[in-house]
């Protein structure tokens, strides 16, 4: 046990002491934040400041109305001819020409768009629906019913949705607010899985290439030091994923703190403290839809959710999930000579990772209750993935723990199955490995 703990301590500081460990561990929450933050400011940017100005020539003797400008489309209605537009388009000052034809109300078609560059799929959605309401103003006007009254006919509807907790209580619930949480979870688990379990089969390659190997062998047995690099390394992998957690939630503060004045603070609270205590009017009209709408909900529902035990049934399927395959990516490490000699092997081992991935991120989030999220979540394979996701739904606690029982006999078999490959693995060199070759590994006797 000392000689494990050893190696351990030696996998776990090498790898925490270097430069791109520290270097990476406090700077993906900034990277990721950053690049977020790039593609929303962008966004919003890119949708803000452009402007398309198009010629419009209406040739429709019904459709009468002109189209609206805004902020993002100018419409300049021209008195010329199709086609002695379309040949100055390139001098004019218009991007696009909208040619709209007379044709039969019921049936329209032969609309055009036409430009010097390819119109991009929101500007094309938008002057659709232009031109749908135009032709929608006009049929009612021709029913004699006009658009306030068919505006008055609407009414929308916001359903509550909850469900009865363990302790036979109401609980409000959002599928929004799970599928999101579903969705980050399973998408973490399968890159921790997939990244601290490729450590381990490089650490051993490397140290197979180096021979260190050999001198390691003669003080240590071959089951002591896969174990020792396996728990090492998944200690890397739970720091690594605790400090981005703290991270993570010190950059959002210090972000809010930053753009948030004091003063804006204040405003904030006096404003919500007048909507709840002033005379009803718009404003606690707009604040009780806002509460009782979409995401009113998904803010009640994330109340109700048990952050802490996620957090915690997340690192236990880590750590579960992290051992059962690095243990066989340590297997593939002893049978090679090179990284590049892994591929044959890589396969069968990442395909039932990737099946529960992919099955978990589309069948288990509409159905996580289901035969398939039911049998996802038991089979040790796919349950480091497959359990996260169906968590924020909830899950039987028989189930949740029925599932965290056979990972961990999963774990040990799969330990006792790739240490008796690995004892012969280590030794072995200049001979490329199979799987008939590795299945003789595995049958030797000590």
């Amino acid at each position: 046990m000392n000689k494990i703990l050893l190696i351990i301590r030696r996998e776990y500081l090498s790898r925490v002491k270097k430069k791109s460990f520290i270097i990476m561990t406090f700077l993906t929450p900034l990277i990721i934040a950053g690049f977020y933050g790039l593609i929303i400011y962008f966004s919003i940017k890119g949708i803000n400041d452009k402007t398309d100005t198009i010629a419009v020539i209406n040739q429709n003797k019904t459709l009468t109305e002109k189209l609206i400008s805004n902020k993002n489309i100018t419409y300049d209605y021209v008195d010329k001819s199709f086609e002695s537009l379309k040949k100055s388009l390139t001098r004019s000052k218009y991007d696009y020409i909208l040619y709209i034809p007379d044709f039969d109300i019921e049936t329209p078609k032969g609309i055009e768009l036409i430009g010097t560059k390819q119109a991009g799929l929101s500007l094309d959605g938008k002057i659709s629906d232009s031109i749908e309401d135009l032709i929608r103003d006009y049929k009612l006007k021709k029913s004699g019913i006009s658009q306030a009254d068919l505006d008055n006919l609407k009414s929308k509807v916001i359903i509550g949705t909850k469900k009865i907790g363990d302790s036979g209580k109401e609980e409000n619930s959002s599928a929004g607010a799970s599928t999101i949480i579903a969705f980050v979870a399973g998408v973490m688990m399968f890159m921790f899985i997939m990244l601290y379990g490729v450590q381990v089969m490089r650490g051993v390659i490397e140290e197979k290439t180096s021979r260190i190997i050999e001198i390691m062998i003669s003080s240590v047995k071959p089951f002591q030091l896969m174990m020792g690099k396996i728990i090492g390394i998944a200690m890397v992998g739970l720091t690594q994923f605790l400090l981005w957690i703290i991270l993570t939630f010190s950059i959002s503060a210090l972000t809010v703190s930053v753009f948030v004045s004091k003063q804006d603070a204040r405003k904030m609270i006096a404003s919500s403290s007048k909507i709840s205590t002033g005379k009803p009017g718009a404003q606690q009209i707009q604040a009780a839809a806002i509460n009782d709408g979409p995401l009113g909900n998904v803010q009640k529902s994330l109340e109700n959710l048990d952050i802490g035990k996620i957090i915690t049934v997340f690192i236990f399927y880590f750590l579960g999930g992290y051992l059962f395959y690095s243990a066989l990516y340590a297997a593939i490490g002893s049978a090679v000579d090179s990284e590049t000699e892994t591929q044959q092997f890589m396969m069968p081992v990442m395909m039932p990772l990737l099946l529960g991935y992919a099955l978990s991120l589309s069948v288990v989030t509409n159905d996580p209750y289901g035969s398939i999220a039911f049998w996802l979540s038991i089979i040790p394979f796919t349950s480091p993935i497959a359990m996260v996701v169906r968590l924020p739904y909830g899950v039987p606690g028989w189930e949740l723990v029925l599932s965290m029982g056979i990972l961990i006999i999963g774990f040990i078999g799969t330990v006792w199955f790739a240490a008796r490959i690995y004892r012969v693995g280590i030794l072995m060199y200049g001979k490329k490995a199979s799987f008939k070759e590795m299945v003789k590994w595995f049958w030797y006797k000590n």
